[in-house]
C-alpha cells in the first residue's frame, strides 16, 4: 500500500510536545512544593497548546480539522463494520481526541484559579472567593486528574491495541507524518506555508496566553 503524508508537521510537533508537558504536570503535581512553580510554566505551556490546536482544527492540514475527523454515529457503525477507510483519525479516535482536548483544557483553566493553601496559586485565583478557589482546586486535583489517568490510560491501551492486535503502528506516522493511504488519498499540506502560519498562530496564542497569566 502507498504510503503518503498523512499529518502536518505543526500537528505532530503538537502531539508531542503536549504529552510531554502532561507527563511534566502530573510529575511536578505530585511532587509538590518548589515543583509548583514548574507546574503552571507547564501548565501554561498546554494551555498555549490547545489554544493553537482549536485554531489548527479550523486552518490546519485536512486530518487536522475537526471537520474532517468528527463524525456522527453512523461512521462509528461504519468504521465498527470495517467499512471506514480515511486517513486521520477514525471516527472513536476522533471522540477520544476531543474528549482529551477538553479534559486537559478544563484542566489548566481550573488551575488558573487553583491555590494550595500554601504558598502557591493560580494567576487568576485572585478574582473569585477563596471558597470557590478551594473547590476549584479540589476538582482540579482530584475529580479532573483522576479522569485525565483514565483517559490517558485508553489512550495507551488502543495505541497497543492497534500495535499488537491490528498490526497497525500508530506512532511512527505521528514522527515521520508518513502513513498508509487511504479512500482519501489525497497527501496532507504540509508545506513551508502551513508551516509559517502555524509558527504565527502560535506566537498570537503565547502572547495571549502571557497577557492572561501575567502577575
Amino acid at each position: 500500500m502507498n504510503h503518503i503524508r498523512i499529518w502536518d508537521l505543526p500537528l505532530r510537533l503538537f502531539h508531542w510536545a503536549l504529552a510531554a508537558l502532561v507527563i511534566l504536570l502530573i510529575v511536578t503535581g505530585q511532587i509538590g512544593g518548589n515543583a509548583m512553580e514548574t507546574h503552571f510554566l507547564a501548565g501554561y505551556g498546554v494551555l498555549a497548546l490547545l489554544l493553537f490546536r482549536l485554531v489548527w482544527g479550523f486552518i490546519g492540514g485536512a486530518t487536522a480539522r475537526f471537520g474532517h475527523f468528527v463524525r456522527g454515529p453512523g461512521a462509528i457503525r461504519a468504521y465498527l463494520k470495517g467499512q471506514w477507510q480515511r486517513n486521520g483519525h477514525n471516527p472513536l479516535g476522533a471522540w477520544s481526541v476531543l474528549a482529551m482536548l477538553a479534559l486537559l483544557l478544563l484542566q489548566v483553566s481550573a488551575g488558573l484559579f487553583a491555590n494550595d493553601d500554601i504558598a502557591s496559586e493560580g494567576p487568576l485565583a485572585r478574582f473569585i472567593p477563596k471558597e470557590t478557589s478551594d473547590t476549584v482546586t479540589w476538582l482540579h486535583k482530584d475529580i479532573g486528574a483522576t479522569a485525565l489517568y483514565v483517559l490517558i490510560g485508553l489512550h495507551v491501551a488502543a495505541i497497543l491495541y492497534y500495535w499488537i492486535v491490528r498490526k497497525n503502528n500508530l506512532v511512527a506516522p505521528m514522527i515521520t507524518g508518513l502513513g498508509r493511504a487511504q479512500l482519501d488519498g489525497e497527501a496532507v499540506d504540509d508545506s513551508w506555508r502551513q508551516r509559517a502560519l502555524a509558527l504565527f498562530v502560535f506566537a498570537c496564542v503565547c502572547g495571549l496566553v502571557a497577557f492572561l497569566v501575567r502577575r
